[in-house]
């Protein structure tokens, strides 16, 4: 079935985004760490979050692109919100960090920061103003059945790659279930040494994000509720000792009032004998 040309459009954006996003990464990567990391969630050279916020900012935007600083600010939110999203997202379904922003200044739960919000506003414009009417040019003289081609076949692999990269995180996720530690730091370094044992897609995952904090999330949970409960007997025992020594403090002060008064009777009749 034939995709409209629209549709078409957007696809094609969407794979051409997130391997230039994609492209990115690996240069940024290979600056910082002088060596190749495949970057991204899926084996392929694409990061879906870059297409994701392309064809968004471009639908959702268009509209305001009379006004570069709306189409700014509105990029920085809605990449932002996509970013911040996508962690939260990652983070309950694979029991992982994969990103933290927390040493940044200017960062929301980590997740996202100033950092790169203003470099989201950057690409909004550039999405806007340059990207999209240049490579929907493009798109525009593909032959219709070479467009349909592209489209389904990109779809596929990216299906196809989709589910795979999930199995191996699922796989990294029972591995986070089953180590054990009693912090986010042991348990991360726990998963990191049995999945080094372990297929290459899951070692090339962890060595895609080697800053990743993995989770027993299960194992946590249950120490967080124990250390809330010893926290609370520690505090139920410290106001009952605070209120059995003011009981006994009450007490001497009563017994002292009690014998200064004795002394001062004694006292009173012994000058009425003299």
């Amino acid at each position: 079935m034939p995709v409209p040309v629209e549709i078409s459009s957007y696809i094609l954006l969407f794979f051409t985004t997130a391997f230039l996003g994609w492209l990115m990464e690996v240069v940024c990567k290979l600056i910082q760490f002088r060596r190749f990391v495949n970057r991204g969630f899926l084996l392929g050279p694409v990061c879906p979050i870059y297409g994701f916020g392309s064809v968004l900012v471009t639908l959702l935007l268009e509209r305001h692109a009379e006004d570069p600083w709306a189409v700014f600010i509105l990029a920085m939110v809605l990449c932002g919100t996509l970013e911040y999203l996508t962690s939260y997202l990652m983070e309950k379904l694979f029991h992982a960090r994969w990103w933290d922003y927390s040493t940044r200044r200017f960062n929301l739960n980590g997740r996202v920061c100033a950092n790169t919000l203003i470099p989201f506003g950057l690409l909004g414009l550039f999405l806007v103003y340059v990207a999209k009417p240049f490579f929907f040019g493009l798109y525009g003289q593909l032959n219709g059945t070479v467009r349909d081609v592209l489209c389904y076949g990109l779809l596929a692999l990216f299906a196809a790659d989709t589910a795979v990269s999930a199995n191996v995180m699922g796989k990294i996720r029972s591995t986070a279930s089953n180590v054990r530690g009693d912090s986010t730091e042991a348990i991360t370094r726990a998963v990191h040494a049995a999945l080094a044992k372990d297929s290459p897609l899951a070692r090339r995952l962890l060595h895609a994000y080697p800053h990743a904090r993995l989770a027993n999330t299960r194992l946590l949970q249950r120490l967080k509720a124990d250390r809330e409960a010893l926290r609370r007997a520690a505090n139920e025992k410290r106001e009952q000792f605070r209120a059995e020594l003011a009981e006994k403090e009450a007490e001497v002060r009563r017994e002292t009032e009690r014998r200064r008064q004795e002394l001062r009777a004694r006292r009173h009749g012994n000058k009425h004998q003299e």
